[in-house]
């Protein structure tokens, strides 16, 4: 289907596009569960090389941070920007100059980060700049608690997903995302993802003729966290007997926990062990599972967190008005 501002702003006036389907009229400015109105905002456009290597490469991933999330994860290291204290208002029109700004610095892929509570404005700007000649693939990189209604509207525009799939079971979903209904969401979605993109497609990077990076596919993440390794587990063998290797696992080890989760959580108030994730990869490669990503060495000592500092949001000089 066409998406038209009109569309938009009828979806915005009672926000059902995340499951938690919470009814906000967005459109006359009032926050959502995600914690932001219609209007766009973002934090943060420019080369991320944090990414899994088939994402970033060597160039880069076009990475575009938009603030606000439906999610409320305790752990969440982007926290400043999902809980919207971080961002600048930007209007439809800036967003698909952006996209092509990030294409300019010859990014892989433009990388939608948190993207769910703008999913029918987002899917209007990726319609638009793909009229007007984005060549680059579009990555839709999310939390993985969707509806699939709503990700239908982003069918043929969205190459990439790069999905979580944080939780198999109710209680830490619960009590870590206060979304105990996530995984029936989870599955829900990434069948939906796989119809849209049912088999990973590769091809070479630009200016790099031994690298190789994803053009189209479904990767599901999963950051371990302490004493969840079962949860893990569930979550890899569901993935795997169900979509094989035509959806490519990413096992994190880079879990840090906040000063103050000690405190408030304290059973994941440290960072996993080594034998911890050794044993999920173990589990996984038993399984028979042959497209994963894995982390090795100290990932949690590094930092994946870039600025949110508004780096490429704005025009030198201009103010964003309201669509």
């Amino acid at each position: 289907m066409e998406i038209t501002r009109d569309f938009i702003n009828e979806k915005m006036s009672r926000c059902t596009i995340c499951p938690r389907r919470c009814g906000t009229d967005r459109q006359s400015g009032r926050k959502g569960f995600c914690g932001v109105p219609s209007q766009l905002y973002a934090a943060r456009a420019a080369l991320h090389f944090w990414e899994e290597p088939c994402i970033s490469g060597r160039n880069g991933s076009g990475t575009v941070f938009f603030s606000g999330c439906n999610l409320r994860c305790v752990y969440c290291q982007n926290r400043e920007v999902a809980a919207a204290h971080a961002g600048m208002p930007i209007t439809l029109d800036r967003l698909i100059e952006i996209f092509f700004e990030l294409e300019a610095q010859n990014a892989n892929n433009i990388n939608l980060v948190t993207p769910t509570p703008y999913f029918p404005q987002i899917a209007f700007a990726a319609a638009e700049a793909k009229k007007q000649g984005l060549k680059i693939p579009f990555v839709c990189n999310c939390g993985g608690y969707e509806d699939p209604e709503t990700l239908r509207l982003l069918d043929g525009l969205i190459d990439i997903y790069l999905t979580d799939f944080k939780y198999m079971d109710q209680a830490p979903a619960m009590r870590y995302s206060s979304a105990g209904d996530y995984s029936f969401w989870a599955k829900r979605a990434l069948k939906e993802m796989v119809r849209q993109c049912p088999e990973p497609v590769f091809g070479p990077e630009a200016g790099n003729t031994s690298g190789k990076i994803m053009k189209k596919g479904v990767i599901v993440r999963h950051l371990l966290l302490p004493g969840q390794v079962k949860n893990a587990e569930r979550i890899v063998s569901y993935v795997y007997n169900t979509y094989g290797d035509s959806v490519f696992l990413s096992l994190m080890s880079q879990y840090t926990p906040f000063a103050d989760t000690e405190e408030k959580y304290p059973e994941i108030g440290r960072k996993i062990t080594k034998r911890s994730y050794e044993r999920l990869v173990n589990f996984a490669l038993g399984l028979g599972v042959k497209n994963a990503y894995i982390q090795e060495g100290g990932t949690a000592k590094e930092s994946f967190i870039p600025r949110f500092d508004g780096q490429g949001v704005q025009k030198c000089g201009t103010i964003p008005v309201e669509n």
